[in-house]
């Protein structure tokens, strides 16, 4: 993918932006991508499925910030558990270990990349979504793995840390 050299003004309304099922458990809703920011962030919105949990990993090259905007997560950040509820911030920086378990029905939250460098593994993680689309929302922890094989971003380390 070829990123311009410059940004452009985003404005975006609420439930704007191209909706993607990732295959962890969500629906991402993306507010700005790589290539509309000239490679200094990506953002988007998580709706994610209530049990959901993330393997245990670290962002080798970007800074990971999660507001939640609704819901509670359980956050493990290298080896210390967290719980963040609405209006709460998590920040992981690259290279630290973190997990996350969502504990309420409805949780979303706001995710952001600084800079962006993690796009490809999202894209490769997860599948368009259309207007109507009714589809299979499988759970798919194999793609996640090969995502994070064939397009970095992310660094899997171990299965989520929750009991």
């Amino acid at each position: 993918m070829e990123t311009k050299r410059s940004a452009s003004a985003i404005i975006r309304q609420p439930g704007d932006g191209d909706k993607r099922w990732f295959f962890g458990g969500g629906v991402q809703t993306w507010k700005a991508r790589e290539q509309d920011t000239a490679g200094a962030f990506l953002l988007f919105e998580d709706e994610m499925d209530l049990g959901k949990v993330t393997p245990l990993h670290t962002h080798p090259d970007s800074d990971e910030t999660l507001y939640i905007l609704a819901g509670e997560i359980l956050l493990n950040m290298d080896g210390a558990e967290f719980r963040v509820a609405a209006g709460g911030v998590a920040i992981a920086p690259r290279g630290v270990p973190h997990a996350f378990k969502v504990l309420q029905e409805g949780t979303r939250m706001l995710c952001l990349h600084t800079p962006g460098g993690a796009q490809a593994f999202y894209f490769g993680a997860s599948r368009p979504l259309g207007a109507e689309d009714k589809g299979d929302r499988v759970v798919d922890f194999d793609r996640i793995r090969e995502s994070a094989r064939a397009n970095g971003g992310i660094e899997i380390l171990a299965p989520p840390p929750f009991d």
